[in-house]
């Protein structure tokens, strides 16, 4: 071998060796915080399951096998390369509003008052909303790349804002689902300020929304209180729970009841008295019931749990190989995050009802299969992440 061969050798021998990445911290952390919700969800439905099925197992069985069909589908997406999704992206997000639109068709099926649902063969249903906030992960990333270096002019801004405006007026006015919409433009915005230069209009913008509806809600509900409006019956009993214990305010009352009645410790697992009587428990309340039987002490180990899952979300998303990398597991940062701040908001009575649930924690199908999909993804990126040994 000549001198020159021994030189460029040398060189590849002294090269640090890259190492792959696998957030197995992520993966755990998931683990723990599903199977903790199963437990909960066990002792918070039991009762209700029993009354209405005749198996006090009904709810936790159901969703332990979504569980299980959210683990493989974890293992199937965490396998693909994620610029894959770049491709088919767009299709994604007409696809979901088209299924928005079957809502409105007789293939919608009405819940409790409210149009949100798919039917499905075999009495199931399905929730179009899901798909759009996966949607939205997947496609403004790519809007946002394909805008570059425009991003901090007002032109691209623009386009980023009507996208992610579409999504959200369609989840709005064919789902008729109005936090889910505010969902998906939070993940649109987030997105945005992520990626701008400039930090001080967005919090500007943020300061003057928040207080504006403030403002508004205090006016409406002051102004409007014969209103036959759902949402602002909503606004009413927000602003005063007791005047309403009776009819719309009854379940945001017995929720703060059963905070108040847990102490710090609890009561014990199992040993609820307001999951008797508190209605579709397992749902968007059923973090009440968790302060009741564990207290306090119980809440906290949920956000915990919450915060160290946000925490490998943002790692990945720091280190991930380029910006649609970063971008998709932002959005899944950001769509956990707010689900989880707008669900504890709701029950502690800090904003009015939402309907939204507490993500790998309440009861329902198609929202676990979508939320493990999204960790599927967030951990198919990190498959991607390289370091220097």
């Amino acid at each position: 071998m000549g001198n020159a061969g021994k030189r460029r050798k040398s060189r590849r021998d002294n090269r640090p060796e890259k190492i792959r990445y696998y957030d197995y911290s992520l993966l755990a952390i998931l683990i723990f915080l599903v199977c903790f919700g199963l437990v909960m969800l066990y002792s918070t439905s039991s009762y209700s399951a029993l009354v209405s099925y005749g198996d006090s197992m009904h709810y936790f069985k159901r969703q332990a096998s979504f569980c299980v069909l959210g683990f493989i589908g974890i293992y199937v997406i965490s396998k693909i390369n994620y610029h894959v999704y770049a491709r088919h992206a767009k299709k994604l997000y007409f696809l979901s509003l088209g299924l928005m639109l079957l809502v409105q068709t007789p293939l919608g099926k009405e819940v409790n008052g409210a149009r949100r649902w798919l039917k499905l063969p075999g009495n199931q249903q399905f929730q179009p909303a899901e798909v759009a906030k996966i949607a939205v992960i997947l496609f403004i990333p790519l809007v946002i790349c394909a805008i570059g270096k425009q991003m901090n002019k007002w032109e691209g801004m623009k386009k980023v804002l009507i996208w992610g405006g579409i999504s959200a007026a369609c989840v709005y006015l064919w789902t008729d689902n109005l936090s889910t919409a505010i969902i998906v433009m939070g993940i649109s915005c987030v997105m945005l300020f992520v990626v701008h230069p400039k930090t001080a209009p967005f919090v500007v913008i943020a300061s003057g929304g928040l207080l504006a509806v403030i403002a508004m809600a205090r006016i409406l509900g002051a102004s409007m209180a014969d209103s036959g409006s759902f949402r602002m019956r909503r606004i009413l009993v927000w602003l005063d729970p007791e005047a309403h214990a009776s009819d719309g305010g009854y379940q945001v009352m017995q929720a703060l009841y059963a905070i108040g009645s847990g102490g710090f410790f609890g009561k014990g697992l199992g040993n609820s008295a307001q999951k008797m009587i508190i209605p579709e428990v397992q749902n968007d309340m059923i973090l009440s019931i968790v302060c009741e039987e564990l207290g306090v002490f119980g809440a906290i180990v949920i956000l915990l749990l919450f915060g160290m899952l946000l925490y490998r979300l943002l790692f990945i998303a720091q280190n991930a190989p380029d910006l649609y990398g970063s971008l998709i597991v932002t959005g899944i940062f950001v769509h956990i995050a707010l689900q989880v701040i707008l669900n504890v908001a709701v029950v502690i009575n800090l904003i009015p009802t939402t309907g939204i649930t507490l993500p790998f924690i309440s009861y329902g199908g198609t929202s676990i299969l979508f939320l493990m999909a999204e960790m599927g993804i967030a951990l198919g990126v990190s498959r991607r992440i390289q370091f220097n040994e």
